[in-house]
């Protein structure tokens, strides 16, 4: 393992809340990076329900002079009691204009992340907003679109798969992950239409999401619940999916 990469295509599927599940139960350390445009870290004011102060992020890198591998060191800060540490998203989307130079290069240093043991999942926000980190998805190792089934979100998921498919680097290579299948579209319906392998499906489990979203406290048996069940498929299936398209560049044949 190494980069992956999330992001919707329209609305609010719970792009930030899925990251933060996925890092949360990842198996090996992880570094979560919030690069959505928009600005504001999800992170503080909802998972730490606004008890912890910004310090430092995404700004600090882009506007540090040093090497960006050390600096990334720097403002990365833990979440206790757990193997995860973040990187938080720019404070204003003002800001937007002063990372736009920090993708391609940050790509790199987070891509090297995994010589030191370390994976890396980024929040990449919506897709087509204004300073959108499009190059950290060129370059993860896979960009997961997250998607409901409606027909407006499946409208927009569809012209996004579309330019996935076109792209550089690995889009082509990308999948879905749903949220709510079934309502109404199945993830076979959603595949056939935009195209695209859906990796996993989520359910909609409002109170084991609350735990990432605004840092509720997790309901009994929280390992036990939906959605917690599905973020360790998903994960599992992340992993899989990794590994056999690694295995087919080594083995130079076509994915």
């Amino acid at each position: 393992m190494a980069v992956l990469a999330l992001a919707s295509a329209s609305g609010s599927p719970g792009v930030t809340t899925t990251a933060l599940g996925l890092a949360l139960l990842w198996p090996r350390p992880v570094l979560l990076v919030e690069a959505d445009p928009t600005g504001g870290s999800n992170l503080l004011a909802g998972y730490f329900r606004g008890t912890r102060e910004y310090e430092a992020g995404l700004i600090e890198l882009a506007l540090t002079a040093s090497d960006l591998e050390d600096a990334l060191a720097d403002v990365a800060r833990p979440i206790e009691g757990t193997t995860v540490s973040f990187v938080a998203g720019i404070r204003s989307h003002t800001q937007a204009r002063a990372v736009r130079d920090l993708w391609a290069p940050l790509a790199q240093t987070l891509a090297d992340l995994e010589s030191t043991g370390q994976d890396v999942i980024v929040d990449a926000g919506r897709l087509g907003m204004h300073g959108s980190p499009e190059p950290l998805l060129e370059a993860a190792d896979l960009a997961l679109l997250l998607s409901r089934t409606t027909l407006p979100n499946l409208s927009a998921l569809r012209s996004w798969a579309e330019t996935f498919r076109r792209g550089p680097g690995d889009w082509h290579q990308s999948s879905v992950i749903l949220v709510g299948e079934g309502q109404p579209y199945t993830a076979r319906e959603v595949s056939g239409v935009v195209n695209l392998p859906v990796l996993a499906s989520l359910p909609d489990d409002p109170d084991s999401a609350a735990v990432f979203s605004r840092g509720a406290a997790p309901p009994k048996r929280f390992q036990t619940r939906p959605l917690a069940r599905a973020l360790t498929s998903a994960i599992a299936a992340i992993h899989s999916t990794i590994a056999g398209r690694r295995t087919e560049l080594l083995e130079g044949t076509p994915s």
